[in-house]
């Protein structure tokens, strides 16, 4: 009856309005109360029968799988956040442990969606760039959560702009890259902070003109901004720099907020510790990929360049997992005696990026999971600039 981007956005809808039926948009209670009626056919309910069960959904006994996930919202939150470019939801078990509700999470790549579901029961919205999506965020939330693709630009024409009369300000910035449509939801709905994360290059990016412009963005949005370039090194077994950064609503807090970055704690950590035990053949490589990645890594030698395969020391740590990795597997690769070396498995790669066991990656391909892992956050970095975040927030 509907098509699949259809179907994706009555579930996000039906879902959203399960877990926060009293916080989200009036539209959207509508919405889902319409949905319920069509998918499971209740002629005889009206309008006001479904919202009933959008209030009181564990008295139906319908939405038992929405409810028993393994990382429900926390019972007695403190605040609220919205989840945007949500992934496979690193971002939310931050927040989460820190006792913050996730009122709005938006995600536009459906295997993603699906690991998101399994663990949260709830569907994200898809494209945030559009008003259809954007409707549903709530108008009222306290931190605005994103680890926002930064695809390149470059704010070359400016100056051509200003000479011709034309606007260089906020709303023209906006044009053509994800890191604005973060900014006009902020600009918008105006949370007491955000957090934002990027890889590392985001700083160096265009002789740190992009860089420029992101501050001045957020800046001009009359937001204070901390940011700090840190490694999940101290956290997972992985050398991964990511930058975090940080702001804080002027017109609210007049900039005195005593906000710090974690203090990072003693690595100690080895690639050893988050293998599992016996991990199928099938993450062996085959004599022809071993072989292809040897010379290929031989002849760039001979070249002087840098270019291979990393073979994993067990009691240190891995180079940067990538969202490639399902590829070849040649940026972290695990030494096995009298074998070809191996692939990490899937599982392997969550716990790379600190997420627990009981996190579901099982509902996807292992190609999607290795994609959704490379993409992610580093969950316990993450969690520790959540903590510093909402303490300061919550004590002004």
């Amino acid at each position: 009856m509907y098509g699949p981007k259809s179907t994706h956005n009555q579930l996000a809808v039906i879902t959203h309005c399960l877990h926060n039926p009293d916080l989200v948009q009036n539209c959207s209670r509508q919405e889902a109360a319409e949905y319920l009626k069509e998918c499971f056919e209740y002629k005889c309910f009206d309008t006001e029968v479904t919202e009933g069960m959008l209030k009181e959904p564990l008295m139906t006994g319908l939405f038992d799988d929405v409810f028993r996930v393994p990382f429900p919202a926390p019972v007695g939150y403190r605040f609220t956040f919205v989840d945007l470019f949500a992934g496979m939801g690193g971002f939310r078990l931050a927040m989460q442990a820190q006792k913050g509700k996730c009122v709005f999470s938006s995600e536009w790549n459906p295997f993603a969606q699906k690991t998101y579901m399994a663990n949260f029961g709830e569907m994200p919205f898809g494209d945030i760039t559009k008003e259809e999506t954007k409707k549903y965020i709530p108008v009222h939330f306290d931190v605005l959560c994103a680890g926002f693709p930064c695809q390149p630009f470059s704010i070359a024409g400016v100056s051509k702009k200003k000479s011709l009369g034309r606007e260089t300000g906020f709303r023209d910035k906006t044009q053509g890259t994800l890191f604005f449509e973060v900014a006009e939801i902020i600009s918008r709905h105006r949370p007491k902070a955000f957090f934002l994360e990027n890889v590392k290059n985001l700083v160096s990016h265009d002789k740190g003109n992009t860089f420029r412009v992101i501050l001045s963005t957020l800046e001009e949005l009359d937001y204070s901004v901390h940011y700090k370039v840190m490694d999940g090194k101290y956290y997972v077994p992985q050398h991964r720099e990511r930058i975090m950064i940080v702001g804080f609503d002027r017109k609210r807090y007049h900039g005195n907020e005593d906000f710090r970055f974690p203090h990072l704690p003693d690595s100690s950590q080895k690639i050893r510790d988050i293998l599992v035990a016996c991990p199928d053949a099938k993450y062996t490589l085959s004599d022809k990929l071993w072989n292809y990645l040897q010379e290929y890594a031989d002849k760039h030698k001979k070249k002087g360049n840098g270019f291979g395969y990393g073979l994993a020391d067990l009691d240190g740590i891995s180079r940067t997992l990538s969202a490639r990795y399902y590829k070849d597997g040649s940026e972290i690769l695990i030494p096995q005696e009298g074998m070809n070396p191996r692939r990490l498995t899937p599982r392997e790669c969550a716990r790379l990026m600190g997420y627990p066991d009981k996190y579901i990656i099982e509902r996807v391909s292992d190609v999607q999971a290795y994609r959704q892992c490379g993409n992610s956050v580093v969950v316990p970095l993450v969690t520790a600039v959540a903590e510093q975040l909402v303490k300061t927030m919550l004590a002004l």
